[in-house]
C-alpha cells in the first residue's frame, strides 16, 4: 500500500513561492518523499535552507537510519559516553525520536570504542582525540562542499537541478574520501613516530612531562583587519588560503605548521634555527607575491610549553603572538632567549624594549636578518 500523499502547501513547505520556483520546490519535495524522507525531516531541512543538499546527504549516509536508543542498543556503548562522542565531534545530540545515525557510523563507533578501550586508553583521552579529528574533518568537509558547489552552480539553476547535480558529484567523490583521509592520517602518524623524541628522563619516569622546550613562531598578514573593510570576503579568504599554501611549501621538518588563525599561521620546532629560517623564508615569499599580497610580520619566542591535541600552550606561545603584533611589516622580531640560542647564524640588531600586552615586564627584542653573502 502506497504512503498517503503529502499536502506540501498545507504543511507550509511551499510558502512564499510561486510559478517555476513553486513547481521546482514541489518536484524536489515529492522526489524526496518518494525516496523515504519523513515529513518531519523535510520540515526541518526546508526551514534550514538545506533542502537541495538532502539528496547528497542520503547518498553519503544511505537511507536506513537509527535513533540514539537504537544506536546504543546496537553498539553496547553507554548512552552517556555515546552522546559525549557526538558532542566531541562538534555535532548536536539528536532528539529521542530523530533517526540520524547510519549503520556504518554505528558500527565504526562500536569497533573504534572497543579497540581503544581494549588497550587501556581512558575514555577522556578518546574524547580529546575525537574533538581534534572533529575540528579538522569539519574544515575538510566544508572545503569539499565549497569545491563541489563551484563545479555545479550555474546562473539561473533550479533548486531541483542543483540538488541532482550536487548529489551526482558527491556520489562520485565519496568513495575516495575515506581512503584519502585514512592515507593522510597514516602518513602523519608515521612522521610523528619518527620525529617525536622521548628522553631518558621521560622513559625513567614512565610518563610524558608536563611541558618541553619549544620554539614558537607566528606570522600574520599586515593590515588584514583594515583590508577587511575595503575588499569582499572572498578576496580576504583567498589571501588567507594563499598564506597557508605558502607556509606549507616552505615548512620542513623539524618545523611544523601547527595551525592557521585567520590572517596568521603558527609554527613550532624543537630547535630555534629551523624556525627562524622558516620565518625569514615566509617574509621573502610574501614579498615575492607582489603588491596585491600584504606584507608579513613575524614574531618568535622559546621556552617550556605544553603540547595537547596537536596544539601548544604556554609562555612562548603567548609571547610570540604578542611580539608579532609589534613587529614592523617585513621583519622578524625575537626575544632575547631566541637570539642567545642562535647567535652566529643570523645578523641581529637590537630593536629596544617593548611592553607587551599580558606581559608584566618590558621585553628586550631583536631583529633577525640573514647573514650577508
Amino acid at each position: 500500500m502506497d504512503a498517503p500523499r503529502i499536502d506540501f502547501q498545507a504543511e507550509g513547505l511551499l510558502a512564499g513561492l510561486d510559478g517555476e520556483q513553486r513547481a521546482d520546490r514541489l518536484a524536489l519535495l515529492e522526489y524526496l518523499a518518494a525516496d523515504g524522507v519523513s515529513l518531519a525531516e523535510l520540515r526541518t531541512v526546508t526551514a534550514s535552507g538545506a533542502l537541495p543538499f538532502l539528496p547528497a546527504e542520503r547518498v553519503i549516509g544511505g537511507k536506513e537510519r537509527y535513533t540514539t536508543a537504537q544506536a546504543v542498543e546496537r553498539t553496547g556503548i553507554e548512552l552517556q559516553f555515546f552522546n559525549a562522542m557526538r558532542r566531541a565531534m562538534g555535532l548536536p545530540v539528536p532528539g529521542a525520536d530523530e533517526a540520524v545515525y547510519t549503520r556504518e557510523e554505528i558500527d565504526a563507533l562500536a569497533e573504534g570504542t572497543q579497540r581503544v578501550r581494549s588497550v587501556g586508553i581512558p575514555d577522556g583521552e578518546s574524547l580529546a582525540l575525537i574533538r581534534t579529528l572533529g575540528r579538522g574533518l569539519a574544515q575538510a568537509s566544508e572545503t569539499m562542499r565549497a569545491m563541489v558547489l563551484r563545479q555545479v552552480l550555474e546562473p539561473g539553476m533550479s533548486e531541483f537541478e542543483l540538488a541532482r547535480r550536487y548529489a551526482d558529484i558527491v556520489a562520485k567523490l565519496t568513495p575516495t574520501a575515506g581512503p584519502l583521509v585514512s592515507s593522510i592520517l597514516d602518513i602523519h602518524l608515521r612522521q610523528m613516530a619518527l620525529g617525536e623524541a622521548i628522553t631518558a628522563a621521560e622513559r625513567s619516569g614512565g610518563r610524558l612531562p608536563g611541558s618541553r622546550e619549544v620554539a614558537i613562531c607566528f606570522a600574520d598578514l599586515v593590515g588584514f583587519t583594515r583590508l577587511g573593510e575595503q575588499v569582499p570576503p572572498e578576496d580576504l579568504s583567498r589571501l588567507a588560503v594563499r598564506l597557508e599554501a605558502l607556509t606549507s611549501d616552505i615548512v620542513e621538518a623539524p618545523v611544523r605548521l601547527v595551525k592557521t588563525i585567520g590572517d596568521a599561521v603558527m609554527l613550532a620546532s624543537a630547535q630555534p634555527e629551523p624556525i627562524l629560517d622558516a620565518g625569514l623564508a615566509l617574509l621573502d615569499a610574501a614579498d615575492a607575491e607582489g603588491e596585491e599580497f600584504p606584507q608579513l610580520r613575524v614574531g618568535t619566542a622559546i621556552g617550556p610549553a605544553l603540547s595537547r591535541a596537536g596544539d601548544w600552550f604556554g609562555r612562548p606561545v603567548n609571547l610570540a603572538s604578542r611580539i608579532t603584533q609589534v613587529a614592523r611589516p617585513g621583519s622578524l622580531l625575537a626575544e632575547r632567549e631566541v637570539r642567545e640560542s642562535a647567535p652566529e647564524r643570523y645578523r641581529w640588531s637590537y630593536a629596544g624594549e617593548r611592553r607587551l600586552r599580558g606581559v608584566s615586564e618590558p621585553v628586550p627584542l631583536f631583529r633577525a636578518r640573514r647573514l650577508e653573502g
